[in-house]
């Protein structure tokens, strides 16, 4: 028995006046009782209980150990149950919502690397491209690419800013020229995210000038990565996060257009539902992603 649960031994005979009390109230054998408080009195060296036929009582000195040890022995006894928690709620299930395209990359790493710190938590994914801006008891989680969130309905956190881009192939772009202004999108091909939508109006920005334009939608898809096949075989001109044709730009498979106009910023931000506490599991798999998408190229928004 260490020093510590001794201490909690201790209290207990005081507060029982009785040995016999204390095992009953602890589940330990009246001997163990005994020799702890023994142990302790050694320790010390001090007498803390008088003890004689009819009860036991605390000697002077004990009750003043008594009085300066049980707030701290409490405390301390609270740390550890607080800790042990919060050890068992990092297992168990993280019902997770993700965008397509970040379930192919760079999600499956992260859950890999994630799960050798954390073998006991289970991932039960679903990955789609439909908005959420607020979760239900459905996910534990789900991760968007959106603009900053003002639901209230919900609990948000915002881990990095999404650059996007305007680009285009070159066979678009030799066939039907390169828009030199916004407004020269109106007259082009676009390819819009609504499928919903006959059009869709993309902001831009050029320092403090503000252009809207609306952008013919001839074509249209919900999915990004659907979107980017689609600017790759010359179809049109499409919006996206720069990470997702980073490597399209710097092969010169598609280019980019109008440089110096830039769209609202996006952000890959997480979502959770309204909890009192959010469950230590996913606060740790929360800090894991943010780590890993602001680390050395791992998750590129900017540049170029």
């Amino acid at each position: 028995m260490g020093e510590i649960e001794d201490l909690r031994v201790f209290l207990a005979v005081a507060h029982e006046a009785s040995f016999v009390g204390a095992s009953r109230s602890l589940g330990l054998p009246p001997p163990s009782v005994t020799r702890a408080v023994a142990g302790l009195e050694d320790r010390l060296g001090v007498q803390l209980f008088i003890r004689t036929t009819r009860k036991v009582s605390l000697t002077p000195a004990g009750a003043a150990f008594a009085a300066r040890i049980e707030p701290l022995v409490t405390d301390l006894h609270r740390a550890t149950d607080e800790l042990r928690e919060r050890q068992g709620d990092t297992a168990g299930l993280i019902r997770l919502n993700a965008p397509l395209l970040f379930g192919a990359d760079p999600l499956p790493e992260i859950i890999a690397q994630f799960r050798i710190l954390y073998p006991h938590v289970q991932f039960s994914v679903i990955l789609s491209d439909a908005f959420v801006e607020s979760v239900d008891d459905t996910f534990d989680m789900a991760i968007r690419i959106s603009r900053a969130s003002r639901e209230v309905l919900s609990i948000w956190r915002k881990i990095c800013r999404v650059d996007r881009v305007l680009a285009a192939a070159p066979s678009y772009l030799a066939a039907q020229g390169t828009p030199a202004t916004p407004h020269d999108l109106e007259a082009h091909t676009c390819i819009a995210h609504d499928p919903l939508a006959r059009s869709e109006v993309w902001e831009l920005a050029r320092g403090d000038q503000v252009e809207r334009v609306r952008a013919g939608a001839a074509l249209a898809a919900n999915n990004a990565a659907l979107m980017r096949g689609l600017a790759r075989a010359g179809q049109g001109i499409v919006l996206l996060p720069r990470f997702m044709i980073q490597e399209d730009l710097a092969s010169g498979r598609l280019v980019r257009i109008l440089p110096d106009w830039e769209p609202p910023e996006l952000w890959l931000t997480l979502y959770y539902p309204p909890l009192d506490r959010i469950p230590a599991r996913l606060q740790l798999f929360s800090d894991f992603v943010e780590r890993h998408v602001k680390g050395p190229g791992a998750f590129q928004t900017g540049g170029g």
